[in-house]
């Protein structure tokens, strides 16, 4: 009886420490614990260690990261009746992980099924033009969507972004003959706008050299002009101030020397302006005596002449 009874409580005493150690529960930092007994809810656990009751009470982990779903590629028809390739990636976290486990079964099917039935739907309302230059609006549009569909589940969707959208290959290469057609017109464009202007240029360049130069050689023609004129006046001044005397005086004796020749006499009145003029006055008249010529040989008057 004595070994019996020391085995049945070793035996008890293995059954509880093993129950026991069912019981204990460790939650990450990341997670939250949803603790069920005999299923039905009854807490959330946090991180650390939780010990549930033993054989009536369990615990659901839910991962509260972000987490990211791949949408797969899926063939979409446009409104101008293109078949483009489209997929996505969708960005969330669990905001209540109790409606998250209860009220959606297998989220990240739900959201990927969602996703797919809204990009064609997007997509196909518009044209290929507008769906490869929409790519912002497309993915504010999906999150919109999505945002609004996993409210109700306890889910916060954070981004939604298509990847990629790929045309047929025929499509594709229609689209770069086009997109190099575009850069050649845009080359040539620039070409001719560059020459138009360097044309352009090169007139305004030579009609500021010709009006440059048409001033200076105003400018050049003024300065001659009063270089010129300021020589005369400077001539003049020196001849009034140096020769005007004397070039009176010299006139004067051309008149004598005139009027005097052949020994002819004039009668004048003392007071005769053409005294004053002939330097004749008493005043001046014997400076001039001198100069008084004789009668030439045989000419009237001269001394040895024979009277006819």
């Amino acid at each position: 009886m004595g070994t019996l009874g020391t085995a049945l409580t070793g035996f008890f005493a293995l059954i509880f420490l093993i129950i026991l150690a069912r019981s204990a529960r460790i939650v990450s930092q990341y997670e939250k614990g949803l603790i069920l007994r005999l299923g039905k809810y009854r807490a959330t656990a946090g991180s650390g260690l939780t010990f549930l009751t033993p054989l009536i009470e369990e615990m659901i982990k839910v991962d509260m990261r972000e987490q990211v779903i791949n949408v797969e590629p899926q063939k979409v028809i446009t409104r101008d009746n293109v078949t483009v390739t489209v997929d996505a990636v969708i960005y969330y976290r669990v905001a209540d992980p109790v409606r998250a486990m209860f009220e959606v079964q297998h989220f990240g099917l739900a959201a990927t099924t969602l996703a797919q039935t809204n990009l064609r739907n997007l997509i196909g309302d518009k044209s290929l033009d507008e769906t490869l230059t929409a790519r912002d609006m497309i993915n504010t549009s999906l999150r919109a969507v999505l945002d609004e569909a996993t409210n109700t589940w306890g889910v916060k969707v954070t981004r939604v972004e298509v990847q990629r959208i790929d045309p047929p290959s025929d499509i594709t290469e229609a689209m770069s003959r086009q997109m190099k057609a575009e850069r050649d017109k845009r080359a040539l464009v620039l070409e001719s706008e560059g020459v138009r202007q360097s044309e352009i240029l090169k007139a305004e360049g030579f009609k500021q050299a010709e009006i440059l130069r048409a001033e200076g050689d105003a400018t050049a023609r003024t300065t001659r002009a009063e270089a010129e004129a300021r020589a005369i006046e400077m001539e003049s001044t020196a001849a009034e101030k140096f020769f005007h005397d004397r070039a009176a005086l010299a006139r004067q004796l051309h008149v004598l020397e005139t009027t005097l020749k052949d020994n002819t006499k004039f009668i004048l009145p003392g007071n005769a302006d053409l005294v004053t003029v002939l330097g004749l006055d008493q005043n001046t008249a014997p400076a001039l005596l001198p100069l008084r010529r004789e009668p030439r040989p045989g000419s009237p008057g001269s001394p040895g002449s024979r009277p006819s």
